[in-house]
């Protein structure tokens, strides 16, 4: 029997990403498992056409950007009172999200992800999707897709 004992769940935020945390609290309870929640964020591009950022403002946009998202972190996990007696461990990285995904993945020795399908839904769940596919497609340890 498959017993998971370090669990990723990548998060964008989303009503189908907190049904995935969800599903992994659940499983972490079970099987007394770490779960490490996972947000990658899009880097922020310097310049853009003929206009680029000085240092100092692209550093300024860059610091804003994970306070930002560390907060969101916060919120997200305040979410669920099921926390509490869980071992839960936040990263944010920054780039392709597949790629950090994976790379998450490879570091903290996770033996299951738990992610959204976002199936049939907007175009921009659709590319999240394909993230989920990818994922799915490239990883050493079994990947659960939740359906929202």
């Amino acid at each position: 029997m498959f017993a998971p004992k370090r669990i990723l769940v990548p998060t964008d935020f989303s009503e189908d990403s907190d049904e995935a945390l969800k599903q992994a609290l659940e499983l972490a309870k079970q099987y007394h498992a770490k779960v490490y929640v996972l947000h990658v964020a899009e880097p922020i591009t310097q310049c853009a056409g003929d206009f680029c950022l000085d240092a100092s403002t692209m550093r300024e946009a860059e610091d804003s950007e994970i306070l930002r998202v560390r907060q969101m972190m916060q919120e997200e996990l305040s979410k669920f009172p099921e926390v509490q007696g869980i071992e839960v461990v936040s990263d944010i990285r920054e780039g392709d999200p597949v790629r950090e995904i994976l790379r998450e993945q490879d570091e903290k020795g996770v033996d299951l992800i738990v992610m959204p399908s976002h199936r049939k839904a907007s175009l921009f769940k659709r590319l999240m999707g394909q993230v989920s596919e990818k994922v799915m497609e490239e990883a050493k340890s079994p990947v659960l897709l939740v359906r929202h």
